[in-house]
Formats: structure tokens, C-alpha cells, sequence
């Protein structure tokens, strides 16, 4: 399933003192563990956890996380909920959500084409650049003069789970941190993934050519790229029934008897039981 260029993007090294070392460590640690909570519900991932679960001894209780409490109850960036009464009014399923995460950064060029991928496609769209996300700047001073105009809005950070959660949203511009994946997942948004680094290739190709619930952007930034992938995912129908059907499994496995119910009774008896 994976490529050479998603395993190189990935950027795992077998150093010692790298992330292949780091990894090597967490895979030990979890062998000699009691116990491993997944963020992650058993429809989504059910052979790669059967596969772990053959691996490594600990019982495994997946559970995603997403549906039992709010990330932005913990961001360390305080929210801006300025844009809510703009998306309010716009129509169900007609703006693109863009977010690339805390931690990823680009090149002022990368921008240009990330600004002139979204002109191009003519769709609404919500765009949450952080401060330093641009090499170089502050903020948003590479942007040309009446962008974004009345067709978006950017602003610093968002409620991601409220966002996503909108009826107005249609497709998630991600950079595939599993987080945002799977809170893509349980609102039953498409995706359109820009990997950087660590998971995030893998996650992409998982929503591309496993789940088949977004497109994975592999050839870098490339406005022409950027505005079909959209045009895309705004008209995919099948693509839109894909990931809805993901979110109503999600949505079962939250009820009594449902996997994820069992899981998290399951883990309050192992828990109990010590």
C-alpha cells in the first residue's frame, strides 16, 4: 500500500538516538505493558488491530477519543470563534475547512500556491493559518492585498470538532495528523491531504486508497493540484457516501453493545480489577 516516497516523506531513521530509535522504545514499553488504550474505534482499523493484538500481548481497548472529549478544551492557542456567525450563514456542505495543524510550517512559495489552489477553486473556505506557520513571518504578511475578500475567512486557530462538525462543512484540508484524521472521520468529512512528516503519510494513504474518503496531494504544492483536489471532494458523491457511512459506523459502535461501548466497559473492569 505505501510508496518509497510516503516511507522516505515519513522520516523515520533506525539512529538510536532518532525517531526509528523512539519508536523501537515505544514498542517495547507497550509489550511490557499492562494495558494499551487506542485512539481508534475497531470498524476503522480492524485487521491492523487484530495484527497488534497477535503481537503484543497487553489487551488493547480502542476508543476514539474524539467522541468522549474535546481536544480544544486543551490547546495551548486560544480560539477565535469570530468567523461562527460567516459559516452560520452559509449553505450546508459549501466550505472547505483548512487546517495543517500546532506544529507544521512552509515555505512563502508553498503559500502562494496554497492561496492561488483555493482562488482558483471558487469554493468558500475557512482557513486557520497559525502565527509562524509561514517561514519568515509573523503572520499573514505574504498574503496579496483583498484575499481572502467575502468568498473565506482566516483566522489564527478553531474549535477543530465544532468546525468539522458544522453542517456548512463539506471537506477538511488536513496535514493527516491522526487526531485530525480521526475527528474527520467522526463527523464524516472528506479529506484532502498534505502530509509533512512522522504518521502523516501513512495516514493519507489510509484515507486515499484504504477508506477512499479524501485524495492525498503527493506532488507537493501545486495550485493546479490543489484546486482539482478540492473541485474534487466537492463533487465526489461516492466519496461523500464513503465517509458518512464511516461516521454512522463510528456512530454505532458508540452504542450499548456497539465495539466502542464494550471497549470503554471493558477498560473500566480491567481498571477496576487491579
Amino acid at each position: 500500500m505505501l510508496k518509497v516516497k510516503d516511507i522516505v516523506k515519513m522520516g523515520f531513521k533506525r539512529e538510536k538516538d532518532g525517531a526509528g530509535g523512539m519508536i523501537d522504545n515505544m514498542v517495547k514499553q507497550m509489550k511490557a505493558s499492562s494495558g494499551i488504550i487506542w485512539n481508534s474505534f475497531k470498524e476503522l482499523e480492524e485487521s491492523e488491530l487484530e495484527t497488534i493484538r497477535r503481537d503484543i500481548p497487553a489487551p488493547s481497548f480502542p476508543i476514539p477519543f474524539a467522541k468522549h472529549f474535546t481536544a480544544s478544551s486543551s490547546s495551548l492557542l486560544e480560539h477565535d470563534r469570530s468567523f461562527f456567525p460567516w459559516l452560520d450563514q452559509q449553505p450546508p456542505k459549501s466550505v472547505v475547512y483548512v487546517s495543517f495543524g500546532s506544529v507544521a510550517q512552509v515555505e512563502e512559495k508553498h503559500f502562494m500556491e496554497m492561496v492561488h489552489g483555493l482562488v482558483d477553486s471558487k469554493q468558500l473556505f475557512l482557513w486557520v493559518v497559525r502565527p509562524g506557520f509561514v517561514s519568515g513571518s509573523t503572520w499573514l504578511e505574504p498574503l496579496p492585498d483583498g484575499f481572502p475578500g467575502e468568498r473565506g475567512r482566516i483566522v489564527k486557530w478553531a474549535p477543530q470538532q465544532e468546525v468539522l462538525g458544522h453542517e456548512a462543512i463539506v471537506a477538511f484540508w488536513t496535514h493527516g495528523g491522526w487526531n485530525s484524521t480521526l475527528e474527520s472521520v467522526c463527523e464524516g468529512v472528506p479529506m484532502i491531504c498534505s502530509p509533512f512528516w512522522g504518521d502523516q503519510p501513512l495516514d493519507a494513504r489510509y484515507v486515499s486508497d484504504v477508506w477512499k474518503v479524501g485524495v492525498y496531494l503527493e506532488n507537493g504544492w501545486k495550485r493546479e493540484e490543489i484546486t482539482g483536489a478540492i473541485r474534487r471532494v466537492m463533487t465526489d458523491e461516492e466519496m461523500r457516501e464513503r465517509a458518512r457511512v464511516l461516521k454512522q459506523k463510528l456512530d454505532v459502535s458508540l452504542m450499548k453493545g456497539g465495539s466502542s461501548y464494550e471497549s470503554v466497559e471493558s477498560l473500566v473492569a480491567y481498571v477496576s480489577s487491579f
